[in-house]
């Protein structure tokens, strides 16, 4: 039984990186899905001081902990990852317990550039490392001008990315079972 978190680095609607991870998780067939919502407030050491850590991220962080894995879907935005996935790593940092340790973490990215988002995923890893998660090397997603790559219901109809995807979340099935045994 295999209960997976996601979550979108675009805020936008329409967005090509939740047509992505909408195409993956349909992929995984987990048998729990939650999508998380990074609409935090801009981290602030005053504002943490005096509100405390905002509820929307003590839920988030609830969800990771309870997933059995994480499925990250990001943009790049000017070579790196978006501001508000940034920001949202940066508030759950201030939590006591860290939800991330050992927990199995897919990167998949769409973005316009010819790389697919290939920087953005470094920058993620590396935004990533302090909380140990076990990202999933190889088999990456990079989907490059994706408006080409989607049908108008939001589909992944290019081969070379569906067959990407589809090696991708096999391996990532085969991570996830790895580390959560069954109960």
């Amino acid at each position: 039984m295999a209960k997976i978190l996601g979550i979108c680095g675009s805020l936008r609607r329409g967005s090509y990186n939740l047509m992505l991870l909408q195409e993956a998780i349909r992929e995984f067939a987990p048998d729990l899905y939650r999508m998380g919502d990074i609409r935090f407030p801009l981290y602030n050491g005053d504002l943490e001081d005096e509100d405390g850590i905002p509820e929307s991220v003590q839920t988030l962080a609830d969800w990771i902990s309870k997933a059995d894995a994480v499925i990250i879907a990001t943009p790049e935005y000017n070579k790196s990852l978006p501001g508000g996935l940034k920001n949202a790593l940066d508030w759950i940092s201030r939590l006591p317990d860290n939800p991330w340790t050992d927990k199995p973490v897919s990167i998949i990215s769409a973005a316009a550039g010819r790389g697919g988002g290939d920087r953005s995923q470094f920058a993620l890893r590396l935004a990533l490392a302090p909380f140990g998660p076990l990202v999933m090397n190889g088999r990456e997603v990079l989907v490059s001008n994706p408006a080409d790559c989607f049908d108008e219901d939001g589909y992944l109809t290019d081969e070379r990315a569906r067959r990407a995807l589809t090696t991708h979340v096999a391996a990532f099935r085969d991570l996830v079972a790895a580390c959560n045994p069954v109960r």
